[in-house]
């Protein structure tokens, strides 16, 4: 008689906790029984595969190998019955999806509303968290599609371009007027007052090695941590001013992006996946409704 799926969760649990009784408080069994069920695991594979010796239980070489292949079959597990349950039709579906911080501002909103309008029995899980971890969330199985940028990733992570995405002096439409399209000399911004977003985010890193590579440093009048603080403050203030997305502006008719010259460096925003994981109906409907606001909305092609 092979393992049983119990026996791979309890094995995975106390792995991951170091530790019997954290581990069966979590699974909810007594530590006496998670200790028989791994027992039985260890008889019924023919090899010990935690050393129990230490102060913490950890894997033996073995029980690594098969903590691995046994958080392997798992997934697979979870994506079979996801599939089982995908409708073709999308009457129903759920996709769990998360974007990199400066996304929300600007592209969510739009494609959420357009999902909605398509497939309103698709439900959404959206979360909002930096690129390394949508990435391991994906290679997890945690989520089925990231919204972030191009660039170096994860091994097992697949990215297809969406569009490029462009950085600008943002200002109120009133200091905007009679400049026509012509751009602000990076050297001019000496003297201008900004509100940027904080260095916890990748766009504000983005930002100042543009300006340390152009040797000018503006007077950072605010920090925040949230566009829309940005966005209502120069608004409000009229005399500062931000950088940011262009199309951050789309939907901020009080507010008009600058060119700056030399332009900072455009970014790739993509799509992110599991290589060869399932893709649901309600992932293959999203990705189609991606393209298509992106080409409807004028941003640039990738």
């Amino acid at each position: 008689m092979g393992p049983e799926l119990r026996h791979l969760r309890y094995l995975i649990a106390v792995a991951e906790h170091g530790n019997f009784t954290r581990a069966a408080e979590e699974l909810r069994i007594s530590q006496p029984t998670l200790s028989q069920q791994i027992k039985q695991l260890e008889r019924v594979v023919g090899v010990q595969l935690l050393d129990r010796s230490g102060r913490s239980v950890r894997p033996t070489d073995a029980g690594e190998a098969y903590v691995h292949y046994a958080q392997r079959a798992l997934r697979e597990l979870a994506a079979a019955d996801r599939a089982v349950l995908d409708v073709a039709d999308l009457s129903r579906g759920h996709l769990r999806l998360a974007v990199t911080p400066t996304f929300t501002a600007y592209l969510i909103g739009p494609l959420v509303e357009a999902l909605h309008a398509h497939h309103p029995g698709i439900t959404l899980d959206l979360r909002e968290m930096t690129q390394d971890r949508i990435e391991a969330s994906l290679l997890a199985d945690d989520l089925d599609l990231g919204i972030a940028f191009a660039g170096t990733h994860l091994p097992g992570i697949t990215a297809t371009a969406l569009f490029t995405e462009t950085l600008s002096l943002v200002v109120t439409t009133d200091r905007a007027q009679g400049r026509g399209d012509r751009p602000v000399p990076v050297r001019d911004l000496v003297d201008q007052k900004l509100a940027l977003l904080s260095s916890d985010f990748a766009t504000r890193i983005h930002i100042d090695g543009y300006f340390a590579q152009h040797r000018v440093s503006p007077p950072i009048a605010v920090e925040a941590n949230t566009i829309q603080a940005l966005t209502e403050i120069v608004r409000r203030t009229g005399l500062l001013a931000t950088v940011l997305p262009d199309a951050v502006t789309d939907d901020h008719p009080h507010l008009r992006p600058i060119p700056i010259d030399p332009p900072l460096p455009a970014r790739v925003a993509t799509l992110l996946h599991r290589e060869s994981a399932y893709e649901s109906a309600a992932a293959r409907a999203f990705t189609r409704i991606a393209h298509d606001l992106v080409r409807a909305r004028g941003y640039t092609p990738a």
